[in-house]
């Protein structure tokens, strides 16, 4: 069923989330949110300042005894009535986020089935909190553990999977009993404000999650890493970006979880299926356009196959549909934004300059939006920035 743009626009909210309200930036300020396929903007946002994210953990702060003292099963009915919202709201979940992410129709529907699923896991891992007993080592005691609410939590979800991310780390919180600042990337809010209207819309109080999003990340983390009272936070994203929110969590041993950049690589032998190894090479490589973590980027090929499998996967590169993630039969949609296009531009400029070889794509595509040709390079030397840097993006 086709998703009219303009009404599922409408249902998404633009205020920031405290205390279960929606608000405007306390300066007033706003951000805009574009479609990559286009470059048009397709909604205002309001853009949380310092003090918009000091009055969210003020607020989380607030909710969090009553949350953490909330029975496992109140929890878990909140997270399974969420997750049957969301399969209820599927293809609106699926259409934003190929508006604001740009990513075909049927990955992002991919992306809502994935990452709904964590809302239905944790709602059953919510009532399944153990604890342990063992006997003391001389046998005369028994020792007891038990878990509980770790307290306040800064969330800090990246772009590229604009659902899974935040369905993954707000999940888990709300079944263990924490209450949570949700920081959205700033460039596809549009999902996680959706799916915090949704939570919300499931029965989950007001303080528990509260949503900054914002056009500066630095003025909303670092007012709320800086205050005692938070107690976790847990960021997807570069890896220069979590050096820094390591190095800021230290000054109050915060408790932490970094999903950082990758650059693995992808290795075929001698022995290889061929045909196999390209079948996975191009579910590796081009999920979500290449803009993802673990993506693969360095091909290593055994030199008798070597030709044998680089003619094979660029057709397949080279066959993929480059489009509106909206149209039908897209396979590799735009690029998030300019800046992440000519930052692959530039790697794949440095290694042909230093004597790669482009068997198929190696330029931007043509038309409005971010479009980077499906890019297969071969004879590659070691020290082109292609090589040793995260790709993120489809080459």
């Amino acid at each position: 069923m086709a998703i009219n743009v303009d009404q599922l626009l409408t249902k998404v909210p633009t205020g920031i989330l405290i205390a279960g309200q929606w608000r405007d930036a306390s300066d007033g300020g706003t951000f805009t949110v574009e479609n990559p396929a286009t470059g048009q903007t397709i909604a205002t946002l309001a853009s949380a300042t310092s003090q918009d994210a000091q009055v969210a953990l003020d607020a989380a702060c607030t909710a969090q005894q009553d949350w953490a003292a909330t029975s496992p099963r109140k929890r878990s009915d909140i997270l399974r009535r969420a997750f049957d919202l969301i399969q209820e709201r599927a293809e609106e979940f699926a259409t934003l986020m190929t508006l604001e992410m740009g990513k075909p129709l049927a990955e992002s529907r991919g992306e809502v089935a994935y990452g709904s699923e964590f809302l239905r896991w944790f709602s059953e891992e919510a009532v399944r909190d153990y604890g342990r007993t063992a006997p003391t080592p001389e046998g005369t005691l028994r020792m007891l553990t038990v878990s509980k609410p770790v307290g306040p939590c800064l969330l800090i979800t990246p772009w590229n999977f604009p659902l899974a991310m935040g369905t993954r780390k707000v999940a888990p919180a709300v079944a263990a009993g924490c209450a949570m600042v949700l920081k959205p990337a700033r460039l596809t809010p549009l999902t996680s404000q959706y799916f915090a209207q949704t939570m919300l819309e499931a029965g989950l109080p007001a303080g528990v999650l509260n949503v900054v999003s914002s056009a500066s990340a630095s003025a909303v983390s670092e007012p709320v890493m800086s205050d005692p009272r938070l107690r976790k936070v847990s960021f997807t994203g570069s890896t220069p970006v979590g050096k820094q929110l390591l190095a800021k969590a230290a000054e109050n041993v915060l408790r932490t979880s970094m999903e950082l950049g990758g650059n693995a690589p992808f290795m075929v032998f001698e022995d290889a299926d061929i045909d196999e190894a390209v079948a996975g090479a191009m579910g590796a490589k081009m999920r979500n356009m290449g803009e993802a973590c673990t993506a693969a980027n360095r091909f290593l090929v055994h030199e008798s196959v070597a030709e044998e499998f680089a003619g094979k996967f660029a057709e397949q590169m080279g066959q993929l549909r480059i489009g509106d993630g909206l149209a039908e039969g897209t396979t590799c949609g735009p690029m998030i934004e300019a800046k992440a296009r000519n930052t692959v531009s530039e790697l794949v400029e440095d290694a042909v300059a230093r004597g790669a070889r482009v068997v198929t794509g190696g330029q931007a595509g043509e038309g409005p939006g971010y479009f980077y040709r499906p890019t297969v390079l071969v004879d590659v030397p070691a020290d082109a920035r292609v090589v040793t840097e995260e790709i993120f993006g489809p080459v």
